[in-house]
């Protein structure tokens, strides 16, 4: 009863060469059809990340119309969110802190500015991002980024 453990035990073997031959060939195809697909959508993410900043931004337009009784005006912008504005209407109690947690504004996910609108065109504000080229208008991965065309979740 009394056995001694001992590493060169005929029991234990490890992976002959061809075993690890044939795990890095599967691993080799699974790569060669998973990559492809996550490599080639970069721009599909970077569209839904503008989608979640325009959210983002509404929500917090909403929490500043919610203690000023209104919106930013186009002047003030979006930077009304994070400093107290200075111009224009005064807001009447702007949160200290302001109201983006960062305490700045973010650019898209192209490196560029939102445009923020206030009275909009499209409704109280409208908040754009221009896309990939940064340019109004385009199509595919240039094509505008606009808050009245998100659907809300």
């Amino acid at each position: 009863m009394n056995r001694k453990f001992s590493l060169r035990n005929s029991d234990c073997r490890g992976f002959t060469l061809i075993e690890l031959m044939v795990v890095i060939v599967i691993l080799g195809i699974l790569a060669g059809l998973i990559i492809p697909r996550i490599m080639g959508r970069p721009e599909e993410a970077k569209r839904l990340k503008a989608n979640l900043q325009i959210e983002s931004l509404e929500t917090a337009l909403k929490l500043y119309k919610l203690d000023s009784g209104m919106y930013p005006d186009t002047e003030q912008g979006l930077q009304a969110l994070v400093e107290q504005p200075e111009t224009g209407t005064l807001p009447k109690n702007w949160r200290k802190g302001g109201y983006l947690e960062k305490g700045r504004v973010p650019r898209d996910p192209w490196g560029n500015e939102f445009v923020y609108l206030s009275p909009g065109v499209h409704g109280e504000y409208d908040i754009i991002s221009y896309g990939a080229d940064g340019v109004s208008g385009g199509e595919e991965k240039n094509k505008d980024i606009n808050n009245w065309e998100i659907e809300s979740s």
